[in-house]
């Protein structure tokens, strides 16, 4: 079954309250205060069983200005407006302010209760009705039934209650962007219950026993119990008004503006890119970098606007904006917003959030509002490649899409394959669908290969670079997991060839010119000269005493191409020197069966510093091994 809630609107004391409690039997007014002065401070709430079957949500709302701000929270999520208008009155300031936030809102049916019917002659209730549908052209109103009803008399309650149903019967249930919200209206205690908040479910369901976050506060709770028009349920969805007892949280830390929602699944905004309709009523121009006050879901928050193409907005004009909040608040793509000034505080404007975790745009950029435009009318794959190229090299998940978009998941995930597909989009996380722009993924690609092509020229001894080192001269933010996909891409397309840890172009080969050249002849003739008995590393390198760098570089070099053994730290030896040692031992070896320090200076002359590590050289690379103090051919063992 659709859930539906009613929101009572209109001027202060025109009888909201007392029409509610004829049609329902519920005295809205809870607080004494209210009770003393016979005017609504806080919201009311109640349900109305319709002759259809149908039970409704009621929130009636405050009528007095100063109580606009409570309005404004119980009329988001509402499905439908009754618009309270008294006989003796008629038209009245909070009765057009009222109309104005509930169109702000995005609220498109409703009917108009005229009532005190009791109080005036025919005469009269024939020209305020007159009065009414002259007021009422033009809005989302118009042709709505006005229905005259007397509260104290009990008169045209019956027609009321059928021009309700007959509304709610063409009302179609809103889109369900799959994010469970319950924005909070009101938190109390219970005794025997603890803390229980309530509030209209703007979306998705929810169960008992459930996990839950409260933003923007970051608060961890779990629902303990849920009622629903007082009767206590296992589950509640989208449009209906909900109690919830909360376990695990106290009252104090929770208040109206906070929002109920599954973990992970919205983030608190304070910058908001926002589609902002100034009304043609204001009676003078919006000013670009103006405060203004923020009204959605049921927080109110001061903000600064932002024009991003225009300095100031005329009455009656519409534009893309940037808010930036004092405080952090919890909103969704295609959320519905009021805007009120910041003093003298009247309604002035409103709209819808268009993304609500965009960075810092600039003004007067035609790149900027060309995305804009696509993420309000755009279609949905053209919407998904604004908010990938958004969030860069970073990338975005399936539930950031949901909450960015406010479109849920399914029809997400079905624009994504053909995203996916065409490759306009790169699958970098199968388990969460996380994807990343192509246009960004090919940037990265070519940053890799231009970074190498870079090393190559400053480094031409090098055979290649590092991963870690590779991966840090891009210089951003790039997960391992994006990187080493990028690396497995290129080496496919022979690009690049990695060698263990170290990557390199596919085309690089060192090549010795010049000096180099020269260079790493005389290396190779002090090795070749010393034959068995080599210079320490160091002393090599400090023979060429400006050049050290380029004969370390150099010495690398012949060690990975063979032409130097390197035994330990401090001793390399010729490969054709050592290639002898190793045919004359091995003969020895076949020889005399075994091999021993004293035998092994006979063979070649050296002195212990040398024989010691060479004959661990050759245990090391399996010729020898060693037995109590001798060593044997392994080939043998």
């Amino acid at each position: 079954m659709k859930h539906f809630v009613l929101g009572t609107a209109g001027h202060v004391d025109h009888g909201k309250t007392a029409l509610i409690k004829a049609l329902t039997g519920v005295d809205t007014d809870r607080l004494k205060e209210e009770k003393k002065r016979g005017i609504t401070i806080e919201l009311g709430f109640a349900s109305l069983a319709l002759p259809s079957g149908q039970t409704l949500g009621i929130v009636d709302v405050p009528g007095h200005e100063k109580f606009i701000k409570n309005m404004v929270s119980g009329a988001a999520g509402i499905d439908l407006v009754m618009m309270v208008i008294a006989a003796d009155e008629g038209i009245m300031p909070q009765t057009k302010e009222h109309l104005y936030i509930c169109s702000l809102l995005g609220i498109s049916k409703g009917i108009v209760a005229l009532t005190k019917t009791d109080m005036v002659e025919k005469e009269w209730l024939d020209l305020v009705q007159s009065e009414i549908t002259e007021f009422l052209q033009g809005t989302f109103l118009e042709g709505a039934p006005v229905v005259p009803v007397s509260a104290i008399k009990q008169e045209g309650l019956t027609d009321l209650i059928k021009a309700i149903d007959t509304t709610v019967s063409k009302i179609n249930e809103k889109t369900d962007d799959g994010i469970f919200r319950l924005p909070v209206d009101r938190v109390f205690t219970m005794k025997g219950f603890g803390t229980v908040v309530t509030g209209t479910l703007v979306s998705d369901h929810i169960k008992t026993g459930e996990e839950v976050e409260i933003l923007p506060g970051d608060i961890a709770a779990r629902i303990r119990g849920i009622q629903v028009h007082n009767q206590s349920v296992e589950d509640a969805w989208a449009g209906q008004r909900t109690a919830i007892n909360l376990q695990g949280v106290e009252k104090s830390i929770i208040g109206r503006g906070n929002v109920l929602v599954r973990p992970k699944t919205v983030w608190p905004s304070q910058r908001l890119d926002v589609f902002v309709e100034f009304l043609a009523s204001n009676s003078k121009s919006l000013k670009n970098k103006a405060l203004v006050r923020l009204h959605t879901g049921t927080s109110e928050i001061i903000a600064r606007i932002t024009l991003l193409d225009k300095d100031e907005l005329a009455p009656g004009q519409k534009a893309f904006a940037q808010l930036v909040l004092a405080n952090k608040d919890v909103i969704v793509s295609g959320d519905r917003f009021v805007l009120r000034s910041y003093s003298p505080i009247t309604t002035i404007g409103g709209g819808q959030i268009i993304d609500p975790l965009p960075s810092k745009h600039r003004r007067q950029n035609e790149k900027i509002i060309a995305a804009l435009n696509v993420l309000q009318s755009g279609s949905l794959p053209e919407k998904i490649s604004v908010i990938m190229e958004r969030t860069g090299f970073s990338g975005i998940n399936l539930r950031g899409l949901n909450f960015r978009l406010g479109v849920n998941t399914k029809k997400i995930r079905e624009a994504l394959e053909g995203l996916l597909s065409n490759k306009k989009a790169i699958l970098l996380d199968s388990e969460d669908t996380t994807v990343i722009s192509a246009f960004f993924y090919n940037q990265l690609e070519e940053l890799i290969s231009k970074n190498l092509a870079a090393y190559h020229k400053k480094n031409p001894l090098q055979m290649g670079i590092s991963k870690e080192q590779l991966k840090e001269t891009l210089g951003r933010a790039i997960s391992v997991k994006l990187f080493n996909l990028a690396l497995r891409s290129l080496g496919k397309k022979e690009t690049i060839i990695s060698d263990k840890d170290n990557v390199r172009l596919s085309g690089h080969q060192v090549e010795l010119a010049g000096d180099l050249d020269s260079l790493r002849h005389s290396i190779a003739r002090i090795y070749s000269e010393a034959g068995l008995t080599p210079p320490s590393l160091t002393d090599v390198v400090n023979d060429f005493k400006d050049q050290k760098a380029k004969a370390q570089s150099i010495i690398k070099l012949m060690l990975k191409d063979g032409d130097l053994i390197k035994i330990n730290e401090e001793m390399c030896f010729s490969n054709g020197a050592l290639s002898k040692l190793r045919d004359d031992y091995k003969a020895m070896l076949v020889k005399d069966g075994k091999a021993t320090p004293a035998t092994f200076k006979d063979l070649t002359g050296l002195s212990r510093k040398y024989i010691i590590p060479l004959m661990e050289y050759f245990d090391v690379n399996k010729l020898t091994v060693r037995v109590g103090d001798h060593r044997i051919l392994r080939e043998k063992t």
